[in-house]
């Protein structure tokens, strides 16, 4: 296990410097986005905190849906953090993959502020605790597991997301947002010590 958590950090430890070059290239892409909205791109109507995403939503109201898995997200990496359950090198990458999902919070929430839309607020983390059943976690191992199947479950929601988007920037900024939660799972899961799968087109 000692190796796999060598292995985790330093998996996590380069995509944390890939990300950070990535969000500074999105700032660009967020004036673009404004222009957008401005000129009508954006569709802004059926705005909903809790819509679907299906082909029928609007792009408003996917990006709020992807806002509220953030904040699962977040609340989940905060349950296993203050757990007691994680040795320290897998608490510091826990916080590194949260760190990461506050990035993409704060993304999405800018976006929907600047289409004219509110961004829809977390639960309680009682809440978040009770929707992920945080009171069955009782080792490293099982908390590892969790993060595993959020991981796999918010990279397969971008991923199925993609083509409901009206705009194509968006569109392209899910398909990163996908690919940030891929490798999570992919580093999570060689922690974890399980094998790859072995038939192509993994997540979707």
């Amino acid at each position: 296990m000692n190796e796999r958590i060598e292995t985790l950090i330093s998996a996590a430890k380069a995509h944390n410097e890939e990300t950070n070059t990535g969000r500074r290239r999105f700032i660009g892409q967020s004036a673009l986005l404004a222009s957008l909205v401005v000129a009508g791109g954006l569709p802004l109507s059926g705005l909903a905190n809790g819509s679907q995403m299906s082909s029928g939503g609007s792009d408003l109201g996917i990006l709020n849906t992807a806002l509220g898995l953030e904040h699962e997200g977040i609340a989940a990496y905060q349950i296993a953090a203050e757990s007691g359950l994680l040795q320290a090198q897998v608490l510091a990458v826990g916080v590194l993959f949260q760190g990461h999902h506050k990035g993409h919070r704060d993304e999405l929430a800018r976006l929907i502020q600047l289409a004219g839309g509110k961004p829809v607020e977390p639960k309680s983390q009682s809440d978040y605790a009770r929707a992920i059943n945080a009171s069955t976690l009782k080792s490293q191992e099982d908390i590892l597991r969790l993060a595993l199947k959020l991981e796999r479950g918010a990279a397969n929601a971008y991923i199925g997301s993609i083509a409901a988007l009206h705009d194509l920037k968006l569109a392209q900024l899910f398909a990163r947002l996908g690919a940030d939660e891929a490798t999570h799972w992919t580093v999570l899961n060689n922690a974890i010590g399980e094998a790859m799968p072995t038939q192509a087109l993994i997540f979707g």
